[in-house]
C-alpha cells in the first residue's frame, strides 16, 4: 500500500495510456467488422475464407507482431500506434466471425416480413437486422474488450507505456506491490468496460431483456408441464413462429 500511495501519479499515467491504446482498437474492430461480416455472410466461399483467415490471424503471437509492425508502418518500436493497429487486427479476428454468426442468426422470415412491410434494404438493415443481431454482436464485443485490455499489457515489454509497464518494472526491481497493482488494475479495467457494455446494451436494446424474460417464462412453463406428466413439446413449438413478425413490427415502430 505504501508503494501505491507514493506512486499514484505514475499509476494514473499508465492507466490513462492503457485506455488510449485499448479504446480505439475496440471501436475500430466493431465498426469495420460490420460491413465485412455482411459481405462475407452472403457468400459461402468468402465466409469460409474469412473464418480461416481470422483464426490464423489470431494465432499470431502478439509480441512478434508488435515488433514486425513498425517495419511495415515506419513507426518507432515504442509507438502506441503499433499497439493500436495490432489490437485492431486481433479485434477483427474475433469480431468478424462473431458478427457473421450474429447476422446469420436473424431469421430469414423476419427479413422477408420486413421487406413485405415496405422496408428498403438500408432501412431493413438499420431498423430490423442490426437491432435483432445486436445481442449477439454485444456478446462478441465483450470478448473483444476483455482480450484487448489484456493484450495492451504486452506492449510494456517493449517500453510502450501502459499498465504492462508496472509488471515489467516491478519484476525488474523486485517490487511485488507494483506487479500486483498492474494485475489488479488491468483486471478491474476489463471488468469496468465490460460492465459499461452490459449497461449500454440494456439501454440501447431493451427488447433483448424482454425477449429473454419471455423465453424464461416459456421454459419455466414447459418444465411445469413436464413435471405434471404432460408433454411440453406443444409449448416449445410455439416459441419460434409468432414472435418474428411481432419483433419486426416492434423494431419498425
Amino acid at each position: 500500500m505504501s508503494w501505491v500511495a507514493a506512486n499514484l501519479d505514475l499509476i494514473g499515467r499508465m492507466l490513462g495510456a492503457h485506455l488510449l491504446q485499448a479504446i480505439p482498437p475496440i471501436l475500430l474492430a466493431f465498426v469495420l467488422a460490420i460491413p465485412v461480416a455482411k459481405l462475407a455472410g452472403g457468400r459461402a466461399w468468402l465466409r469460409g475464407t474469412v473464418g480461416v483467415g481470422s483464426g490464423l490471424l489470431y494465432a499470431i503471437p502478439s509480441l512478434p507482431l508488435f515488433i514486425v509492425l513498425p517495419l511495415a508502418l515506419g513507426t518507432d518500436i515504442r509507438s502506441p500506434l503499433n499497439i493500436v493497429v495490432a489490437l485492431t487486427l486481433y479485434g477483427l479476428a474475433l469480431m468478424v466471425p462473431g458478427a457473421i454468426g450474429a447476422f446469420g442468426s436473424v431469421e430469414r422470415d423476419v427479413l422477408r416480413s420486413a421487406t413485405a412491410q415496405g422496408f428498403a434494404p438500408g432501412a431493413r438493415f438499420w431498423q430490423v437486422e442490426l437491432p435483432l443481431a445486436g445481442p449477439a454482436l454485444l456478446a462478441t464485443l465483450r470478448v473483444v474488450v476483455v482480450s484487448t485490455v489484456s493484450l495492451v499489457t504486452v506492449g510494456g515489454v517493449l517500453g510502450v507505456p501502459s499498465l504492462g509497464m508496472l509488471f515489467v518494472d516491478g519484476f525488474q526491481r523486485g517490487i511485488i506491490a507494483e506487479i500486483l497493482t498492474g494485475i489488479v488494475l488491468t483486471a478491474a479495467l476489463a471488468l469496468a468496460l465490460d460492465g459499461l457494455l452490459v449497461l449500454l446494451g440494456r439501454a440501447l436494446m431493451p427488447w433483448s431483456r424482454a425477449e429473454g424474460a419471455r423465453r424464461g417464462r416459456r421454459g419455466h412453463h414447459g418444465h411445469n408441464q413436464g413435471s405434471d406428466g404432460t408433454t411440453g413439446s406443444g409449448s416449445g413449438a410455439r416459441t419460434a413462429g409468432p414472435t418474428a413478425p411481432a419483433r419486426v413490427e416492434g423494431v419498425a415502430a
